[in-house]
């Protein structure tokens, strides 16, 4: 069964007239202090089970779920047991925890707290089966909203093997820390989302220079790296031909393809320009530009084998090695991270050149010669619009293993 939980202050059941109550505002100022602000969330879980333990309150389980904004996850459970590590379960959009008929999504809707008592089915969904909860034989589970001052509300949830369940006072000590527990939660989530947002549209590098205070319009700096611009040919006519729900469709799909190739080399994309991608390996020349080489590689691999409802696609990939200046631009409050430079617009004009020639990955000389590759052939020189010099460009051969056609 289950009802909804009184927990209006009762002076009889007051923790503060009781034994332990420096215990209990030892724990309440943990949550509130500097030790808990510089944990983690597994941190914060382990540290408030222990001290709920040790002022008696029978846990034998402890969950949060923090709800959160990102584009693939709706939130995260965290989960303690007395003597176990912390299990942390990320939640997709859609999981069944964040979706189906539990108590957990009934508190975070009405903003109601919940007492389960049995381990029998509850008139607010069944519980017993969630992957935190499941063979750990509760007899009672306690279930608090966690109401942030804006965004979605969370959940903590307390149970116990205890045959009696809680008593008023256990009820009581939860009761009085939930406050300082929505507190510390919320801090996290704010964490969290500010990370995953940021990381989400520009990219965890140039997050962590955000993060790091620049923000002002005018902080730039110079430094050298990898380039790759990725484009897509004949997106023009694809666009023209579908209606706007395929031509997005084919482009996430496209993308999904190509990004990973990218990141998994340490790569970071830094604009999406349409069906382009412009993207930059920071470090080291030589390893900068060898996982260039490769991320591009992948690409043209994945997009070989590409087909979207019918719909092969075919990409011009141009790599360039040098300096560019790395920062903000905008007007007032409204700014953006972006790279430029000669070697950026060099690199536009050398992709240029790939669907001029029919070439899948062109190569500026400056990047083959830090790769060092044996495949590597000249594709002659070429004049690129806005540079007086003609360029010297390269594609890469099929008879190495792991190179291009």
């Amino acid at each position: 069964m289950a009802r909804m939980l009184d927990i209006a202050p009762s002076e009889d059941m007051d923790p503060r007239n009781a034994d332990g109550t420096g215990a209990l505002l030892g724990v309440i100022d943990w949550l509130a202090g500097d030790e808990c602000h510089a944990t983690d969330e597994a941190g914060l879980l382990s540290g408030l089970g222990r001290r709920l333990c040790a002022l008696g309150v029978p846990i034998d389980r402890m969950t949060l779920h923090l709800m959160t904004l990102h584009p693939e996850l709706i939130g995260r459970s965290i989960a303690w047991a007395p003597g176990e590590p912390v299990e942390i379960y990320d939640r997709e959009h859609g999981s069944r925890v964040a979706t189906a008929d539990t108590p957990l999504r009934k508190i975070m809707d009405t903003r109601e707290p919940l007492l389960i008592v049995g381990p029998g089915e509850s008139p607010h969904g069944r519980w017993q089966h969630l992957d935190v909860f499941a063979n750990r034989g509760l007899m009672q589970l306690m279930i608090a909203p966690l109401c942030n001052a804006d965004g979605p509300v969370g959940a903590a949830a307390f149970g116990t093997r205890r045959p009696g369940g809680f008593t008023a006072f256990d009820r009581q000590v939860i009761k009085r820390i939930l406050p300082a527990l929505r507190n510390a939660s919320e801090l996290r989530i704010l964490r969290q989302v500010e990370l995953s947002l940021l990381d989400t549209y520009i990219g965890p590098m140039t997050a962590q220079r955000i993060l790091a205070g620049h923000i002002r319009q005018g902080e730039i700096e110079s430094m050298e790296a990898a380039l790759l611009l990725c484009d897509l040919r004949g997106f023009t006519e694809l666009s023209n031909r579908l209606p706007g729900e395929a031509v997005l469709g084919l482009l996430n799909a496209y993308f999904d393809r190509i990004i990973p190739a990218i990141t998994r080399e340490g790569g970071e994309v830094l604009k999406f320009m349409g069906d382009a991608v412009l993207a930059f390996f920071p470090g080291e020349a030589a390893r900068a530009c060898a996982s260039g080489l490769s991320a591009a590689q992948a690409i043209v691999e994945e997009i070989d084998r590409f087909e979207h409802q019918g719909i092969g696609l075919k990409v011009g990939i141009a790599l360039h090695y040098g300096q560019v200046s790395y920062g903000n631009i905008g007007s007032g409050r409204r700014l953006d991270f972006t790279l430029i430079g000669a070697d950026v617009n060099l690199v536009s004009r050398i992709q240029s050149v790939c669907s001029e020639l029919g070439e899948a990955l062109l190569m500026s000389e400056p990047f083959m010669r830090e790769v060092e590759t044996g495949s590597a052939i000249s594709a002659g020189l070429h004049s690129l619009k806005g540079f007086p010099e003609k360029f010297e460009l390269f594609s890469v051969v099929s008879n190495d293993p792991g190179s291009l056609d």
